[in-house]
């Protein structure tokens, strides 16, 4: 579980710039406890030039290769579960790694933000009143407050703000993945599962339900007026005439190029006349 654990940190590291100040070095993981010396040393001597964040999960697979040869996990389909779920973690850790990677194009964002400020810098200048004292026709002063413009500002830079912030959500915003949350969940809850909780099982008895076909577990008073009938099917409820439901016999086949000749109260009798055939 620490491998896994390592495998994500070292992707958050690539792309948080949060992590990256809680570890700037590879050495505070090895202070943190998150990998040891001797594992540092094989991961720094490895030469490669890419990120090396699958290379705890390439430890994972040799580690587990070798509990299931020495019987610690029992059987293959069991191997092939734990390696599933292993490699799941990997991909979405590559995931991460595209996103950060191919980012919006910085294009986009220069137009969306020229735009808008030009917008309104135009507006600043070409929605203001003409001097009522000049006396021009047609352009009476009937209101001091530009409603519709301070609504377009609101909306567009509102609109503006929101998608800078989705521009890097792995920041340090308050609007942003609290990935350090994200470290120390993820190791206190993965060790706390292998660790604590290993072969640990409560007593198995009977519960309340037994035996009962229907179970229904009870409502309180705040949560009795919102419960509903079983949904059965939005079709059930269709009615159909007595006459209508008897079966039809001897009725003619319909050949290749012909079609049967239904109608319906809307179209009438459009669509009832053969298709012509093909020659």
């Amino acid at each position: 579980m620490r491998y896994a654990n390592l495998s994500g940190v070292l992707i958050y590291r690539s792309v948080s710039t949060a992590v990256y100040k809680r570890f700037p070095t590879m050495q505070h993981l090895v202070q943190a406890g998150l990998m040891t010396p001797e594992e540092l040393r094989h991961l720094e001597d490895l030469p490669s030039p890419h990120n090396k964040f699958w290379v705890p999960c390439m430890w994972f697979v040799s580690l587990a290769l070798r509990a299931r040869s020495e019987g610690r996990i029992n059987n293959d389909v069991a191997l092939s579960a734990i390696l599933t779920e292993l490699n799941s973690l990997r991909a979405k850790c590559m995931k991460l790694y595209g996103y950060d990677w191919i980012s919006l194009p910085l294009v986009y964002t220069q137009v969306a933000t020229v735009a808008v400020y030009s917008f309104f810098l135009a507006c600043l200048i070409g929605r203001q009143f003409l001097d009522p004292a000049q006396g021009y026709p047609g352009h009476d002063l009937d209101f001091y407050l530009p409603v519709f413009t301070l609504l377009q500002f609101f909306f567009y830079v509102g609109w503006l703000k929101v998608a800078e912030q989705l521009i890097n959500p792995f920041g340090e915003d308050d609007d942003d993945f609290e990935t350090n949350w994200l470290v120390d969940r993820n190791l206190q809850v993965s060790l706390l599962s292998v660790d604590e909780m290993y072969d640990s099982l409560p007593l198995v008895e009977r519960d309340m339900y037994w035996n009962k076909s229907e179970p229904q577990p009870p409502y309180t008073t705040a949560s009795a007026e919102h419960r509903k009938p079983s949904f059965m099917g939005s079709a059930l409820d269709i009615s159909v005439p007595k006459e209508e439901m008897e079966f039809q016999t001897n009725l003619e086949q319909i050949k290749e190029h012909e079609e049967a000749n239904y109608s319906t109260p809307l179209l009438g009798g459009f669509g009832s006349s053969p298709r012509c055939p093909v020659p």
